[in-house]
């Protein structure tokens, strides 16, 4: 956390309603009369846009304003919370004493907040919606529009979707932390429908970033995204019936971490660990995966979505490896859950708002490069399926099974990538499908910047990742044997 970044919170939050530092201190001290085990002040001031064209029309330009204060106080397992949208004294002390009423009585104790230093900023304190005019957003929007209806006949529908939000938090813990940061988050999304012979195909692409409008429409990226959008959609069109059975998989790199993200990564957070409740629960130091994989969580990652400088526990983000070699290092933790098992926290402390509680969640998951080129994966599979791009899935934590459609796949056929198919879903065991990996590749790469992660009616923006990835043995639901 910068100094700039802290008196720019400060402005934004405390200035217009009178409150001051020592008045955070006055709400922590009330709840803490509890002997509680932990407690803090989350406030937070949120401005967000929405824009959607659908038909070449702008259907929808939504304006918001969000702001307030959730005051926790924690006691063994127990948790009060509560919390307000008036940013002044009374409101906050009212749910102090809110929050404390679950708590055990005791002795009041004093708390004083002081600044924390954190490492260099990982996104520049900007707001995106001052950036640039709303006539240049929507010009961009139905440039795109034009772009893709003119590019191939058989385009039919276009959406495009742009967004932007700006979020200054601070947090004061019982702890004495005292953090805050300002936090610029965009994306934009194109979807096109096509068209040919009486058959129709959809596909989307998208991308985004703790960046302004500037960064994101410069360099090309929107219409990058518009012609890849495009691609997608006519290789549906092109499209045969998927094969279905048990099969060896090859997974492309990047957005294909989200079958990572659910199906191994949600099983990695603390709370579901603590409770016995995932399937890698006690088992650290076991050997959960090939040799060939390592897991990370990494907060630290500059402009990405997932990325934070502190977490909502005023915690600054970091880097955590969860699988290494095999292995099982760790979990992701949060204050409560971390206390409570006696580990430090990861930094992985997130809340959707400050109506909401904060619990482990991930940031930016992604497995490291291994050794093999792409293409030799590709070369040593005689019969699979090629697994660029995922849409839905489903995920049960507590056995790690999933399954996960594919939006984009092509079949192997001796040791080449031929004909695209359609309907193909991937269903197994999170924790079995590791241990099924035979090669992992040297590409490692991102998603672009579009993951919403939803947890306990939380949403809260991720990144994912993972080079190409062979698996042995995985099943294939499709629509011809």
């Amino acid at each position: 956390m910068t100094a700039n970044a802290l008196a720019l919170a400060r402005q934004q939050l405390l200035t217009p309603t009178g409150v001051e530092i020592h008045d955070l201190e006055q709400v922590l001290a009330d709840v803490c009369g509890r002997q509680v085990d932990l407690a803090d002040v989350y406030l937070e001031f949120t401005r967000s846009e929405s824009w959607s064209l659908e038909d070449g029309i702008v259907k929808e330009g939504v304006h918001s304003i969000r702001q307030g204060a959730g005051v926790r106080a924690v006691s063994g397992e127990q948790t009060g919370f509560a919390y307000s949208d008036d940013l002044t004294v009374p409101a906050l002390l009212e749910a102090a004493r809110t929050a404390r009423a679950i708590t055990r009585q005791g002795q009041a104790r004093d708390v004083r907040v002081v600044t924390r230093d954190h490492a260099p900023a990982l996104y520049a304190a900007l707001d995106p919606l001052l950036e640039i005019d709303a006539a240049d957003k929507l010009a961009l929007m139905r440039s795109l529009d034009a772009r893709l209806r003119a590019a191939d006949p058989c385009v039919r529908e276009v959406m495009v979707s742009l967004s932007g939000q700006y979020s200054a938090m601070m947090v004061a813990t019982s702890d004495g932390t005292l953090a805050a940061d300002l936090r610029p988050l965009v994306r934009l999304n194109v979807t096109v429908i096509v068209e040919r012979n009486g058959r129709r195909e959809t596909a989307s692409h998208g991308g985004g970033g703790r960046t302004g409008y500037l960064a994101l429409f410069g360099d090309g990226r929107p219409e990058h995204i518009a012609d890849e959008a495009l691609r997608q959609a006519l290789v549906s069109l092109e499209a045969v019936d998927a094969p279905a059975g048990e099969m060896t998989v090859v997974l492309g790199s990047g957005w294909p971490g989200i079958l990572l993200h659910e199906a191994i990564g949600h099983g990695l957070e603390g709370d579901f660990n603590r409770k016995g409740t995932s399937a890698f629960a006690g088992r650290i130091g076991a050997e959960v995966a090939s040799p060939l994989c390592t897991v990370v969580d990494d907060a630290t990652l500059p402009l990405r979505r997932g990325s934070l400088n502190v977490d909502d526990e005023g915690v600054p983000g970091q880097r955590t490896v969860l699988i290494e070699n095999g292995r099982l290092c760790g979990y992701m933790q949060d204050r409560h859950n971390a206390g409570l098992m006696q580990v430090p926290t990861t930094g992985n402390g997130r809340r959707q708002s400050y109506s909401h509680r904060p619990m482990p969640r991930m940031t930016n998951t992604y497995m490291l490069a291994g050794d093999s080129d792409p293409a030799d994966i590709i070369k040593s599979v005689k019969r699979g399926l090629y697994a660029v791009s995922f849409g839905g899935g489903q995920v049960d934590i507590t056995n790690g099974k999933f399954v996960f459609s594919a939006a984009e796949a092509y079949l192997i056929e001796d040791g080449k990538v031929t004909a695209p198919v359609k309907g193909a879903t991937l269903i197994g065991n999170g924790p079995d499908v590791l241990t099924r990996v035979s090669m992992v590749g040297n590409d490692l790469a991102l998603d672009n910047g579009i993951g919403t992660c939803g947890k306990d009616g939380q949403s809260v923006p991720v990144g994912v990742g993972q080079p190409t990835l062979k698996v042995d043995r995985l099943t294939v639901g499709g629509t011809r044997t």
